[in-house]
């Protein structure tokens, strides 16, 4: 083989060498870019309020019915007990990747309330979600005035209340509901009033789209019922004020 010869594939050997070593060093560097973004975005606090989904232990879908803090200046959520109870983890649903960011710390299954207390570090509370707001509570909500709530299953509904429900704590009102909008907020005039527990009826229809009304009625949970039980044992979230309350 002549040194001509030999040189050729000298040039093609470390010609293929440049290309294999140009492919790792692309490789890794999309692999150390994905990573960065990752950690990026599992930095960046999730904007969390009233109407936002959650996902509870990695597998049940609820509502979080307001956020604010209480008086010992913990950062303090709320959905339905039967979203979970003490221990369970909090994950904002559609940031997952944010990891847990809250755990739910005390709740009652007779009135159906679960309180979180979330990482200040990993949550940007806010009072209005996707136009919905909560300025601040409200009285109890009495026959003929009309409610709205939202919910990450069906969205935004409003309805006339009905009254009273027949369970202590209980209101009844003509708003849409479905599973995964358990512990959605309710207002009355963008003021918190309760919280959504269930159906009124198995009986009537459900509701399929939020703005026909002829469905069963949603029955919500009082908020201030709920306040009152946890201020009178002492639990997080005594004291609670929402953000931004006017």
């Amino acid at each position: 083989m002549s040194i001509g010869d030999e040189l050729l594939r000298t040039s093609g050997r470390l010609s293929g060498l440049r290309v294999l070593i140009g492919a790792v060093v692309v490789t890794l560097a999309v692999a150390l870019m994905s990573g960065i973004v990752a950690t990026a975005q599992a930095d960046v606090p999730v904007t969390l309020g009233g109407g936002s989904g959650l996902v509870v232990d990695g597998e049940t879908l609820c509502t979080l019915t307001t956020i604010g803090t209480d008086n010992r200046g913990s950062l303090i959520g709320f959905t339905s007990a039967h979203c979970g109870g003490p221990g369970a983890v909090v994950a904002a649903e559609g940031a997952e990747n944010a990891g847990v960011v809250g755990t739910m710390v005390a709740g009652n299954d007779g009135l159906d309330y679960a309180v979180i207390r979330f990482d200040r570090a990993k949550v940007n509370p806010v009072s209005s979600i996707r136009g919905f707001r909560i300025d601040g509570l409200g009285p109890d909500p009495t026959l003929g005035d009309v409610a709205c709530k939202l919910g990450r299953t069906t969205g935004y509904s409003c309805g006339v209340t009905w009254g009273r429900g027949e369970e202590p704590g209980t209101i009844v009102n003509q708003v849409c509901g479905q599973p995964g909008d358990s512990g959605a907020p309710v207002t009355v005039n963008n003021r918190l009033v309760g919280m959504i527990h269930g159906a009124f009826s198995e009986v009537l229809p459900t509701c399929v789209v939020s703005f026909i009304p002829l469905h069963t009625p949603a029955v919500t949970m009082s908020f201030n019922t709920q306040l009152a039980d946890i201020t009178a044992k002492g639990r997080p979230g005594s004291g609670f004020v929402p953000v931004g309350s006017s």
